[in-house]
């Protein structure tokens, strides 16, 4: 038996050996079978058991499997030996792929969704425990596979025609026939605004769903959504009228798209076992820091940008989240710097506010971005996200679209957010919309200068 507790990886992506220290006297024996900090701590997932099933074999040769429930297990014995053997069932490269090794009190095994379990004990009385991250429920069926198919060719220490096997696991079907299992698919929320359409052509196995599709505000539409099938929450949706925001009905409408929403996904979030990516914005901050970190206190000045924060804090509560904030975000569709463009193209010479200064974000870098702290598995928390370079103001930005679109950058005139906002109902807007990017860039990513994607931008 081993005196230290280690984690092997296998042929088999995700599946894992653990080995468990033992230890004896006469009395008998103790293990930790499943100690989650430790584990944990040498690489094994935290998975999140919720339920123990311990299988009692009454003779040496009980065979069963090949099984791909589409949940993770960690499986063990209690006592007695028994040859485990697994088959990875997910479509991939490595569909068709076993492992097999003698299971003692010593020795357990993390058995990722998509991977056929099965085992045969080989000692009378031998019992079989697992623990596994979703409650069984009525009608389930999934991927099962013939325990004596020749393309996987399981050595089994006793032969399967002196085996004692069900009929169900005898009438399985073989490799090539077999049901493979299907990755779970990210979600994106939101799905046909400029950043879920982003989204959308960054993630192309996602489903998008709109709230025509899936009301988030609404209890029963969120009960019935099929979760087991997603493996990220990309939400993209959010009430952005901002000065609408401020009426009576607008900001019953922001309050319930932006904070209630969240709030819903996070507990859906945790009770999937999900990722939540919740995309937020620097109207959470009043504006009056010139940059902006993640440890600065949320400060919103209207209603929508205090939806926003609410959203921010109902987000974070979730176990597994990101909530990424952007800044001044450009995509397909309408927005600032098409505007610009049309008004350079029809020779207007606008006037634009010149003391309100941050960075573009295009849709392209957010979601570069948030791809690249799903495929590190970087802390979760809350992350910065904009383009790179120099801060600038609106009317930099205008005045560089113009030049860029042929026309003279001194025809942008300047005035300021008094000024523009005199005699306009407007919600307030915070001053400087900059952040610091140390977080992000710390976890590996470089951030692309705002002014290089803007030539790209309107150059395509």
């Amino acid at each position: 038996m081993p005196n230290d507790l280690a984690v092997e990886t296998t042929p088999i992506p995700g599946l894992l050996v653990v080995h468990l220290p033992v230890h004896e006297d006469a009395r008998g024996w103790f293990k930790e079978n499943w100690q989650r900090e430790k584990m944990v701590a040498l690489g094994l997932p935290d998975f999140d058991p919720v339920q123990n099933n311990v299988s009692f074999n009454a003779r040496r040769g009980a065979t069963r499997g090949i099984h791909t429930e589409p949940w993770d297990k960690f499986v063990s014995v209690t006592n007695g030996r028994a040859f485990a053997a697994w088959v990875d069932m997910r479509d991939g490269d490595s569909y068709g792929t076993t492992f097999t090794i003698e299971l003692d009190p010593g020795t357990a095994v993390f058995v990722p969704r998509g991977v056929g379990n099965s085992y045969q004990t080989l000692e009378d009385g031998v019992a079989y425990a697992y623990l596994v991250n979703e409650h069984w429920r009525p009608g389930l069926t999934y991927p099962a596979l013939d325990l004596a198919d020749p393309t996987v060719a399981i050595d089994w220490p006793i032969p399967l025609d002196e085996a004692e096997i069900s009929d169900k696991d005898r009438a399985n079907p073989q490799l090539a026939d077999a049901v493979r299992m299907r990755a779970r698919t990210p979600l994106v929320i939101g799905c046909h605004g400029q950043l879920g359409r982003a989204l959308m052509a960054a993630f192309p196995d996602a489903v998008g769903v709109d709230l025509d599709d899936l009301d988030v505000t609404d209890p029963a539409a969120v009960a019935a959504w099929p979760w087991h099938e997603h493996s990220v929450i990309l939400n993209a949706a959010a009430y952005t009228a901002v000065d609408q925001a401020e009426t009576p009905e607008g900001r019953v409408a922001a309050w319930a798209a932006n904070a209630a929403a969240p709030a819903t996904l996070a507990t859906v979030a945790d009770a999937h076992r999900l990722t939540l990516v919740h995309v937020s914005t620097e109207y959470v901050f009043d504006g009056t820091r010139e940059v902006h970190d993640e440890t600065e206190p949320v400060s919103p000045l209207g209603v929508y940008a205090q939806s926003k924060a609410a959203g921010d804090l109902a987000a974070g509560t979730a176990k597994r989240h990101y909530v990424v904030r952007t800044s001044w975000l450009i995509g397909e569709g309408h927005n600032f710097v098409r505007t610009m463009a049309r008004l350079a193209g029809d020779g207007v010479r606008p006037s634009v506010v010149d003391d309100q200064v941050g960075r573009l974000t295009f849709t392209t870098e957010l979601v570069r971005a948030i791809r690249h702290l799903l495929d590190v598995g970087a802390d979760y928390g809350i992350y910065h996200v904009s383009n790179g370079g120099e801060a600038m103001s609106w009317a930099d930005v205008a005045a560089e679209v113009y030049a860029l679109s042929g026309r003279d950058a001194a025809d942008v005139g300047r005035v300021t957010t008094e000024e523009y906002f005199a005699g306009k109902a407007l919600a307030p807007r915070p001053l400087h919309s900059t952040f610091d990017l140390t977080k992000l860039a710390a976890t590996g990513f470089e951030s692309e200068p705002a002014m290089r994607a803007l030539r790209r931008y309107l150059s395509a």
